[in-house]
C-alpha cells in the first residue's frame, strides 16, 4: 500500500451568534481536514486543530509544501517514521503551534487507514481500549454581548442538566470577583450533584489565580484549567496544591519534548493533550505514557470537528486509569456545546450517548463516516 494524495481541506464558517471567552472574540468556525488517499482506494481522516480564531490555511500550508512531498509513494503503516521525518523536517521552524497541528491531522489520518486497511478500529491498535464509553462533559458558557450574567449561564446549565450531563465547564477569565462570584452562583444554582470544571483561557497570573482558587474552595470545582498563560511553568507549580481542586492544562503544549519539562517538574495535576494539535495518535500515546510515568492524570483537550471528537473516542480508549484500581479516577471527553455549523454534520451518525455517556466507536479507523458534502460546502481558498 502507498500513499497516492494527501489533501488538506481548509473549512471555515462565519458564525451567526458570535461569542467571546478571556483572549477574545470568536466569529467564526474553521478547521483543517486532512484526507489521505492511497493506491489501494483506502481513504483516511484526520483533523488539524484550529485554536480560537487560527486561519486553517496556516496548517493547510505546511501540507501542501512540506508533508505532501514527503509522504507520497510512502507507506502508512510507517507512521512513526512518518511522523519523525515530519517533525524532523520542520524543527528549525516548527517545533509546536500549526506545524505539529499539521502533524497531528496527518497522523490521524494514516491511523484511520491503518484501521480500515485491518478492518479494526484504532483503539484495537493503540493497545486495546479500557472502557467501552466514557463520561462527557460540556464545554460551554462563553459569552455574548447582549446577555445577562450569572442568569443566562444558569439557564444553560440546566440546559446541560436535562440533555443528561452530569458535569460541565464553566467559562472565567473575566475578572477577579466576577468569576468568584459567578462560580458561586452556578454552584448554587445546580447543587453538589453536577461536577463542575472552570477554565480561564490563560487570563491570569499567580496571585489572581491564586486569590479566585482559595476564594471559591467551598465550591468543590473538580480542576481549574488555564489559569496561567502556557509559558508559566513555575507559576503552576505555585498554584497547585493549594486547594482540593485539580490543576490543569497543556492544550497549548506540542508532543513529547513540549510536555517533557512539564511533567518533570510536577506542574500540573492533569495534562489536556489535544489530538488534533499536540501530535496525533503516534505522539499523544507517548505523551500518556510519559503522564503515567510520571504520576499525572490525562484528560484530553477536544475542542474541534467530529472527525476530531471521534478520534479522540479512540485515544480515550486506550488510555489506562491513572493507577488502576476498583474505582478509578477516569478520564472524561470534553464535549463542545459551543455554536458549532459543522461539527456533527461532518460525521453521519458516529456520537452515540446512551444513559448519559458517550460509547466508543467499534467501527474501523476512527469510527466515522465523513460527509463531503460538508466540506464542500464550507471549504475556502
Amino acid at each position: 500500500m502507498k500513499i497516492v494524495d494527501v489533501i488538506a481541506h481548509a473549512i471555515s464558517v462565519p458564525l451567526e451568534t458570535v461569542f467571546y471567552f478571556s483572549q477574545g472574540w470568536v466569529t467564526k468556525r474553521s478547521s483543517l481536514i486532512v484526507e489521505l488517499v492511497t493506491d489501494e482506494g483506502v481513504t483516511g481522516w484526520g483533523e488539524a486543530l484550529c485554536h480560537g480564531q487560527q486561519p486553517p490555511q496556516i496548517a493547510a500550508a505546511f501540507i501542501d509544501h512540506v508533508f505532501k512531498p514527503l509522504l507520497l509513494n510512502r507507506d502508512p503503516f510507517d507512521v512513526e517514521v512518518l511522523w519523525e521525518e515530519m517533525y524532523n523536517t520542520t524543527r528549525p521552524f516548527g517545533q509546536g503551534g500549526a506545524a505539529v497541528n499539521a502533524i497531528s491531522g496527518v497522523d490521524i489520518a494514516l491511523w484511520d487507514v491503518m484501521g480500515k486497511s485491518l478492518n479494526k478500529p484504532v483503539h484495537a491498535l493503540i493497545g486495546g481500549a479500557f472502557r467501552t464509553s466514557v463520561q462527557p462533559y460540556a464545554t460551554g458558557f462563553y459569552r455574548v454581548e447582549d446577555g445577562n450574567y450569572p442568569a443566562d449561564a444558569i439557564d444553560e446549565a440546566q440546559r446541560y442538566i436535562n440533555a443528561g450531563f452530569t458535569a460541565f465547564k464553566l467559562k472565567i477569565g473575566f475578572g477577579i470577583e466576577e468569576d468568584i462570584a459567578f462560580i458561586k452562583a452556578i454552584r448554587g444554582a445546580v447543587g453538589e450533584g453536577v461536577r463542575i470544571m472552570a477554565d480561564a483561557n490563560g487570563a491570569y497570573n499567580v496571585a489572581s489565580a491564586r486569590r479566585i482558587i482559595k476564594a471559591t474552595e467551598s465550591c468543590n470545582v473538580y480542576f481549574f484549567e488555564e489559569m496561567l498563560s502556557p509559558e508559566n511553568l513555575e507559576g503552576y507549580q505555585q498554584i497547585k496544591n493549594h486547594s482540593g481542586s485539580f490543576i490543569a492544562a497543556g492544550e497549548q503544549l506540542f508532543g513529547k519534548h513540549g510536555y517533557q519539562p512539564w511533567l518533570s517538574a510536577s506542574a500540573l495535576d492533569i495534562i489536556q493533550p489535544d489530538l488534533c494539535s499536540s501530535g496525533g495518535f503516534t505522539e499523544c500515546k507517548k505523551i500518556a505514557a510519559m503522564a503515567q510515568a510520571s504520576h499525572t492524570m490525562l484528560v484530553p483537550h477536544v475542542w474541534g470537528s467530529g472527525i476530531g471528537l471521534a478520534a479522540s473516542l479512540q485515544f480515550i480508549a486506550s488510555l489506562p486509569s491513572m493507577p488502576l484500581a476498583l474505582y478509578p479516577v477516569e478520564p472524561m471527553l470534553e464535549f463542545d456545546c459551543s455554536s458549532h455549523p459543522f461539527r456533527e454534520d461532518l460525521i453521519i451518525d458516529s456520537i452515540d450517548i446512551q444513559n448519559g455517556r458517550v460509547q466508543i466507536p467499534s467501527r474501523p479507523g476512527i469510527g466515522a463516516d465523513v460527509d463531503r458534502t460538508v466540506i464542500d460546502q464550507y471549504k475556502v481558498s
